[in-house]
């Protein structure tokens, strides 16, 4: 597991912790030891695809899912890949922020057998 975030967040005082768990495919968001959500994701050759997005409910309407999105959009531009949002809570944050669609790839490649 990589970190690629951790912040204290003012309002809550609770540590919040982004990583990228490669070993299970999903970027994590953790706050204060809990999981409160995930992406997860299917690496391909050089485009990571973003299948899912799940926060935990007792986590919602905190705008942690974007936090997470954001997050792992910054990850994937930092490594030179692209991504495929094939989650449609992706898909509504990046119609939503057209600054992080330089990121994206048309169509996902399939892994040669």
């Amino acid at each position: 597991m990589m970190d690629l975030m951790t912040q204290s967040e003012t309002d809550a005082g609770a540590e919040r912790r982004i990583v990228d768990n490669t070993e299970d495919h999903r970027y994590e968001l953790w706050l204060d030891g809990t999981l409160a959500g995930f992406i997860e994701y299917t690496p391909r050759r050089r485009v990571v695809v973003l299948d899912h997005t799940e926060i935990d409910p007792a986590f919602e309407g905190r705008g942690l899912g974007s936090q997470l999105i954001a997050a792992a959009i910054e990850d994937i531009r930092s490594r030179g890949l692209r991504l495929f949002p094939a989650c449609p809570f992706v898909k509504s944050y990046l119609e939503r922020h057209p600054e992080d669609r330089d990121v994206t790839a048309r169509v996902p490649r399939r892994k040669s057998k």
